[in-house]
């Protein structure tokens, strides 16, 4: 029996690379859905080449232009976020890769995991946003969680067959971005084209720019203490520009176990989907001849405060993570489009983060109502930013 997938995010590049896989290996995967937010064209391309059950576009008003254009296949289209949660309920999906951008995607992966399904996690901001609550519904309903992320599929492969051995630190590296080198001055000039050129990883907007400012290995120290169940001193974040190695456990006796291989997304995403087997994939392979040389350094959190606000933030706990995710979401937003400088990133999120209202121990609606009104206050903050 062929696995169904449901790719939420298809046209971002975790869902484009996923695809790759699958047609790699036809004989495996079969795509049950595909969804998309804004990108029609390429959700129609893909859904004309994979033929699924059903695609969803987001983006309400992009309906007919999809509809229009599918309508010689027999493949369903919906539009609008509710049918996305919606849709990986389906009785024949077997996993969802949830790789849509930012705080949408928590909704339907709580849909997902209540739905019993396998879920392929390319999405922080689920774990960041809501993580205890993520872990007691994945409990509750006897559901895996498998990650996709370079950094935390590779803590996962080193836990192979060492579940019974406690983990004494997890060490996550991060490439340190195009920025590890410059000062607070030149990095005070840095414009939108220059924060988008990442020296190692091809990824989507945001995702790039929270890599400039670390705020996405932020992400990953919050991500990483909910899926390995381990304490936040215990997390530590080493900066490794060749982007070769890229995790790292230690166990209590000093063993310290890593996983490495060339910076391409495709061998976490086939591992995901194809767990706990290893499939053949096509991506470069690694030669020591190429990277015989190494180099491991500690960040600076001086330069990117954005990883300190994150270890803030996971200590806090509460919906102290879920404030620090909205706030960037609306600053990131905000640089690409020209209305703050770089630095001001940060200044946005530790503004935001100081006015918002503390909730110890939030329920989902409380989620909810803290992502919409620190939203609003980060967005009310730019005004005087500006």
């Amino acid at each position: 029996m062929k696995k169904q997938l449901a790719i939420l995010g298809s046209t971002g590049s975790i869902g484009t690379q996923a695809l790759e896989v699958v047609a790699e290996h036809p004989d495996l995967f079969e795509i049950y859905t595909l969804t998309a937010h804004n990108n029609a064209d390429l959700l129609i391309e893909q859904a004309r080449k994979f033929e699924p059950e059903a695609v969803v576009i987001a983006n309400e008003t992009l309906y007919k232009k999809v509809a229009d254009a599918l309508a010689d296949l027999p493949v369903k289209v919906y539009a609008g976020a509710e049918a996305i949660a919606q849709i990986v309920e389906s009785e024949p999906v077997d996993m969802v890769l949830t790789a849509m951008v930012g705080y949408a995607g928590l909704y339907p992966t709580i849909r997902a995991i209540k739905a019993g399904k396998a879920i392929a996690l390319a999405n922080k901001e689920t774990l960041v946003v809501a993580g205890e609550l993520i872990n007691e519904l994945a409990l509750e309903h006897k559901t895996a969680v498998i990650p996709v992320d370079s950094e935390h599929s590779a803590i996962f492969q080193c836990l192979a067959g060492e579940m019974h051995n406690p983990i004494e630190k997890i060490i996550l590296t991060a490439s340190g971005g195009p920025f590890r080198t410059f000062t607070r001055q030149q990095m005070k000039e840095v414009k939108p084209q220059d924060a988008l050129k990442h020296p190692r990883w091809k990824m989507g907007n945001k995702i790039t720019i929270d890599s400039a400012t670390m705020m996405n290995k932020g992400f990953e120290v919050i991500e990483a203490k909910w899926l390995f169940n381990v304490r936040p001193e215990q997390i530590e974040v080493v900066v490794h520009p060749q982007s070769i190695v890229h995790s790292m456990i230690q166990f209590e006796d000093g063993a310290v176990k890593a996983q490495l291989g060339t910076p391409d997304m495709k061998l976490p995403i086939c591992y995901a989907l194809s767990y706990p087997n290893r499939l053949k994939c096509h991506q470069p392979k690694l030669t020591v001849e190429a990277y015989s040389q190494l180099t491991f350094e500690r960040p600076d959190t001086e330069k990117f405060p954005l990883l300190a606000y994150a270890y803030e933030a996971m200590k806090t706990g509460g919906n102290m993570p879920c404030i620090l995710n909205a706030a960037n979401e609306v600053a990131v937003s905000a640089f690409l489009a020209g209305q703050i400088g770089f630095l001001d990133i940060a200044a946005l999120i530790e503004k935001t983060m100081e006015k918002m209202p503390f909730i110890q121990t939030p329920v989902y609606e409380d989620y909810v109502k803290t992502d919409e009104e620190s939203r609003i206050m980060a967005r009310e903050l730019i005004k005087h930013l500006s």
